[in-house]
């Protein structure tokens, strides 16, 4: 089930998994390049049998129509309050968890815990982010391919779950260019480090122990500066922990954060 795009018509909301009746509502987000349902899809799968799992999409990217023009990860934090109603846990890798991190600082009372995977409080250089931009407006997604394969995926995950890589690399060259690059130029602009102290929700910082994007320290950053945090690292798994470990993501999600309800 596809959820209308919210009022700002910049993300859509999908139901991954209904989960029981009564059940608590999991909002979880992708990272640059993905679809929410490829990224979150087998997790949510072990998810849903204790929560309603829901997923948004970046603009551009999955069910989410293409960006108009430029936002930021604020911006983004606001279209998702106003897509969601009710209370909720969330859980967002890499940009979605940067963007979980401008959730929890709105104190909105909605937002009952956060898991930022394979994230962090800032995330590279603005110089980085604004070259990737110029390349993707330049020549489109078609350049980041083989690169990715190589930043997202631990060792591992190439070698056990080729299937796996394939389909989230060939799913990326489909993604908008524009809406990419729009992106990229928000996290140019994502720094909160200096207020993670305001952050007072139960904040598990989860990363894979092979995650050259987000290695392990820019996550202790996250679970050491907010006031309710822990620190979760998976071995070998690189920066799209959901994809590729769903069991050990889903273990960690459960027994650290979300086990934490409000």
């Amino acid at each position: 089930m596809i959820v209308p795009p919210d009022c700002t018509g910049m993300i859509t909301i999908t139901e991954l998994a209904p989960g029981p009746a009564g059940g608590a509502m999991l909002l979880v987000g992708p990272s640059l390049g993905t679809a929410v349902a490829s990224l979150w899809g087998a997790a949510a799968a072990l998810l849903g049998e204790r929560y309603r799992v829901l997923g948004w999409d970046l603009p551009g990217h999955g069910a989410s129509s293409p960006a108009s023009g430029p936002f930021s990860l604020a911006e983004l934090a606001d279209a998702v309050l106003d897509a969601v109603g009710s209370p909720f846990h969330y859980a967002g890798v890499s940009v979605a968890g940067a963007v979980g991190l401008h959730l929890a600082l709105t104190g909105d009372p909605r937002v009952l815990s956060t898991a930022v995977v394979c994230s962090g409080a800032k995330l590279g250089t603005r110089e980085s982010w604004q070259e990737r931009a110029a390349l993707v407006r330049e020549q489109g997604i078609g350049p980041l391919v083989e690169g990715s394969r190589e930043r997202w995926f631990s060792d591992r995950t190439r070698s056990e779950r080729p299937e796996v890589v394939e389909a989230l690399l060939t799913e990326l060259q489909g993604m908008d260019a524009a809406s990419y690059a729009f992106v990229c130029e928000a996290l140019s602009e994502h720094d909160v480090r200096s207020r993670l102290a305001e952050i007072d929700v139960p904040t598990l910082a989860h990363c894979g122990g092979d995650d050259v994007v987000c290695p392990p320290e820019l996550m202790a950053e996250v679970a050491d500066g907010v006031r309710e945090g822990r620190l979760v690292v998976l071995p070998e798994v690189g920066h799209l922990a959901p994809a590729e470990d769903p069991e050990a993501t889903v273990a960690a999600l459960e027994t650290q954060a979300l086990g934490a309800e409000k």
